[in-house]
């Protein structure tokens, strides 16, 4: 097996990153679109972390700062992929990156119902929050 590179996604990654959350992501967001994902690429041109694997993507994870909390959001592997230490060496970067800024602790968002994600997270000392619940609202843009 070929070795795993993870690096910083740019720009010109956004199209693959994209077409690749409708493969290997469990549901979508509101900001799953280019506008959203190059807002956040301008912001933190570090947050979007990319694993490849003989240069095709085969995980992805934010690791995004406010300067306060870290958070996790889109932690996915290709399904042909999964179970080989991706996730986790996607998380060891990002828990770098967060020591390295500063951070104190990570935050993920976890869909409930994608059970077939929480032993991993688990795995990589991650546990939910039973006293805490997502609210959200929607803004127009």
């Amino acid at each position: 097996m070929t070795e795993l590179h993870i690096r910083a996604g740019g720009p010109a990654d956004l199209d693959a990153v994209l077409v690749f959350w409708k493969v290997a992501a469990e549901g979508t967001s509101i900001s799953d679109d280019s506008d959203g994902v190059a807002r956040l690429v301008a912001r933190d041109p570090e947050a979007l972390l990319l694993a490849e694997r003989d240069g095709e993507l085969v995980g992805t994870v934010i690791a995004g700062f406010d300067g306060w909390r870290c958070h996790l959001y889109r932690l996915a592997v290709r399904p042909d992929q999964r179970r080989r230490g991706i996730g986790g060496a996607l998380l060891a970067a990002a828990e770098e990156r967060f020591a390295a800024l500063g951070g104190r602790r990570g935050d993920a968002m976890v869909l409930d119902r994608n059970t077939a994600a929480h032993p991993a997270w688990r795995a990589a000392g991650y546990a939910p929050e039973p006293q805490w619940s997502r609210w959200v609202k929607p803004l127009d843009a």
